[in-house]
């Protein structure tokens, strides 16, 4: 009896939980478009674009334990206002800080990277993926050089 008790619990709360993923905004077009406006996702013509003074910057060497820190330069050479969503590195090591809010057409703004070298050792390249609503939605910068040991 139990057993058949525990089936029946069982199988309504998937029947609920089966009912309630369907949600209920039956218009699709209206749920994209809200969610395109709140993510401000403009036209690939109207998009906001990064262009970057420059893409990889080379530390050179530096002795294991030193921080390095460099600001890659951007522009939004795009016609809408440029929002940087999020800034990832490729390591832990690698700390990204971006501008939290819009970069207007034209504008100039600088995206910090700080590299800790504490535990690597050897030629390095850290990626920085950053997400923004441009066309495309991802950008690469890179910070390359070499750890050597401390003496």
């Amino acid at each position: 009896m139990k057993k058949l008790f525990l089936c029946t619990v069982v199988a309504g709360l998937f029947f609920t939980a089966c009912n309630q993923a369907g949600g209920t905004n039956t218009n699709k077009a209206d749920s994209t478009n809200a969610v395109a406006a709140d993510s401000g996702n403009v036209s690939a013509t109207n998009a906001p674009v990064m262009t970057f003074e420059k893409e990889t910057h080379d530390f050179g060497k530096i002795k294991r334990g030193e921080k390095v820190t460099y600001g890659f330069k951007f522009t939004n050479t795009g016609k809408s206002p440029l929002i940087i969503k999020n800034a990832v590195a490729s390591c832990g090591c690698t700390v990204p800080e971006w501008p939290k809010t819009p970069v207007k057409p034209g504008e100039t703004a600088t995206i910090k990277v700080t590299f800790d070298s504490t535990s690597k050792m050897g030629l390095q390249d850290k990626q920085i993926l950053i997400t923004a609503n441009t066309n495309p939605a991802e950008n690469r910068v890179h910070l390359i050089g070499e750890v050597l040991t401390a003496n």
